[in-house]
């Protein structure tokens, strides 16, 4: 047990240290011997006992900034107890964490062009997204279904609403004067307004 409780932590530093890594330098530099240096470690080889290679790495970044993002969220949302309530609370947990996290964001970005599946195909910008867009959907067609919400499309007003989110991200990272409070404002507004009963 106390094995796996100290593989789990090392390959959390790993992860750590390659997102900081590629976050400063970018995906292409980002070799090996820099992840070690910078997590620490005594020589690259502590990496690749891990993980079988950088596309393997890269993987486990997604899916760990992925992971922390979704609990983030879901804990927020699940404290609501109207449509309307987990709504705002969907929408302010997702950019709250976007703008608290701004080297995950970076690093996302810089693999994401990178990123394969465990059969080596390319992921997509749509397939990434899909598992957020089919949860955020099923919200939605709850409260239509419960009349808190005016009737329509669950999966269109998800995916509108998953564009407004990652344009926010691209703006943190690209736009340091960006108004991201004055940002998440609107959106929430424009949601709420955009699924309430006429």
């Amino acid at each position: 047990m106390e094995r796996s409780i100290t593989s789990t932590a090392r390959r959390e530093q790993i992860v750590r240290a390659a997102i900081d890594t590629i976050a400063e330098v970018g995906y292409a530099r980002a070799s090996f011997a820099r992840i070690t240096e910078r997590a620490g470690l005594s020589s690259p080889r502590m990496i690749s006992y891990h993980f079988a290679g950088k596309d393997d790495l890269i993987r486990q970044i997604a899916h760990d900034v992925f992971d922390a993002g979704a609990r983030y969220i879901h804990e927020r949302t699940e404290r609501e107890s109207t449509a309307t309530g987990r709504l705002r609370a969907y929408l302010q947990a997702n950019l709250r964490f976007l703008r608290d996290h701004p080297r995950d964001l970076v690093a996302l970005a810089e693999i994401g062009p990178h990123l394969r599946t465990g059969a080596g195909e390319p992921h997509t910008s749509s397939s990434t997204q899909e598992f957020s867009v089919r949860s955020l959907e099923e919200m939605l067609a709850n409260g239509v279904s419960s009349g808190e919400f005016r009737e329509f499309d669950p999966r269109a007003m998800a995916v509108l609403i998953r564009s407004a989110v990652d344009a926010a991200a691209q703006r943190l990272r690209d736009d340091p004067g960006f108004d991201f409070d004055g940002y998440t404002r609107e959106v929430v507004d424009a949601f709420t307004r955009a699924t309430e009963q006429d």
